[in-house]
């Protein structure tokens, strides 16, 4: 009876190891939303540059996967040479891509064809 006990306690650690571990991995992957200004684009490696409004972060994001929509309407990367100020969602964290620093990864891009183009 003892011996099933000890199984259950070491089994009810394991799993609390665990969760404690996804919980700090997820936050060393800080995702972020917020509005941005789109300061460049590079159409070949699918990056760009942006910087918070109304600070002046700036983060260099690989947006090769991103969900981009314009007025909740599929669009593609090449689109958004024509707008300024865009919503991002993004996910933090240091890398690189072919040899380029970034500093983490668009995961979607939301444009309003109401803001201001360039």
């Amino acid at each position: 009876m003892f011996v099933r006990a000890d199984v259950a306690i070491l089994t009810n650690r394991k799993i609390g190891v665990a969760l404690c571990l996804l919980g700090l991995i997820s936050l060393c992957l800080a995702v972020e939303t917020g509005a941005y200004r789109l300061l460049s684009i590079s159409a070949s490696e699918k990056l760009i540059l942006v910087s918070q409004i109304p600070g002046k972060t700036k983060y260099l994001l690989d947006a090769s996967s991103a969900k981009i929509t314009i007025d909740g309407k599929a669009a593609e990367f090449k689109d958004l040479k024509a707008f300024s100020i865009v919503q991002v969602k993004l996910e933090l964290g240091k890398g690189s891509r072919n040899g380029i620093p970034i500093d983490g990864s668009a995961t979607e891009i939301n444009i309003s064809a109401s803001d201001k183009p360039k």
